[in-house]
């Protein structure tokens, strides 16, 4: 293992390194941590060396050489390769790591990867976070931790430099359970927020005197503040939530909620136009462009 970073004493792995995983690689080499980080994509690792991280040649190497590894994936199956995988996290575990998974997934797919790397004397923290990409830019994200208490402590200074808070939410899985609590409403208020939108200009407002007038008032949102200005703008390019990964997140949601006997009407609702913009060709935009979606429907043209 190598040097510390000066003033933590803690060396940070990343396994990820998308619009999240960037973020967290660009926070903590600013808080003065030493970061190495994997990820499939070249030009992810590229963007890592440039800001001061070390890109790793496998997940395996990033994991031996750290303290706390913070694993922001795509999907489940990324999460079964990066764990269980021949360079995997497995392969390079030592007893005192501290793995924390931040992605949206089924409960299940945590547990598993807590199961197999528990042996091994690894502890697991489950730990999604609240917020966008544009929110981890500017560390202003919410992390929903749950596991052991001394694990999180242990992470404590990495989240510290990542996030505005961390609640220490208990047993392993209260984070994700949380955090299908907050992107149920995140996921109605993106529809709920270009509905209104959409309404307004339809009506002959302008939309930038809808933003104005609304944000100070009862029907502003976090939501309403964060995407009311791309949807002002009529520009989603700048992704921070891409409208594709709502689809995966309301699966995992209403997946949960059923297992509980939990109706979840608005997030039912909200579903089908998340899927007819991926139909569209609007996937990769950022989620408010439900309001060009809807626009569309409306026959509105600006």
């Amino acid at each position: 293992m190598g040097p510390a970073a000066a003033g933590s004493g803690l060396r940070v792995g990343l396994v990820g390194i998308g619009i999240m995983g960037t973020a967290y690689a660009n926070n903590l080499r600013a808080g003065g941590f030493a970061v190495s980080g994997w990820d499939i994509d070249a030009g992810r690792m590229k963007a890592l060396d440039e800001l001061g991280g070390l890109p790793g040649t496998s997940i395996a190497e990033v994991v031996a050489s750290s303290d706390v590894v913070l694993s922001a994936l795509p999907s489940t199956a990324a999460l079964v390769e990066a764990v269980e995988g021949p360079k995997g996290v497995l392969a390079g575990a030592h007893p005192g790591l501290v793995f924390v998974e931040m992605s949206t997934f089924p409960l299940a797919a945590k547990e598993a990867a807590k199961e197999i790397l528990h042996p091994a004397g690894v502890s697991v923290v489950d730990a999604p976070v609240s917020g966008t990409g544009a929110q981890a830019a500017d560390a202003d994200i919410v992390i929903y931790a749950s596991g052991e208490a001394s694990a999180i402590a242990q992470a404590a200074p990495v989240f510290d430099a990542i996030a505005k808070a961390t609640h220490d939410l208990g047993p392993f899985g209260n984070g994700s359970k949380m955090k299908y609590v907050a992107n149920l409403l995140v996921s109605v208020h993106n529809l709920a927020t270009a509905e209104a939108f959409v309404l307004g200009m339809k009506a002959g407002l302008d939309p930038q005197q809808i933003l104005d007038v609304i944000v100070p008032g009862a029907g502003n949102s976090k939501i309403l503040e964060l995407r009311g200005p791309m949807m002002v703008a009529d520009d989603y390019q700048d992704a921070s939530a891409r409208l594709k990964m709502f689809i995966k997140d309301i699966s995992v949601i209403k997946e949960f909620a059923e297992g509980i006997d939990v109706p979840t009407p608005l997030l039912d609702a909200s579903l089908p136009f998340y899927e007819e913009g991926v139909t569209a060709g609007l996937g990769e935009l950022d989620a408010a462009v439900l309001c060009r979606l809807l626009e569309n429907k409306a026959g509105l043209e600006r």
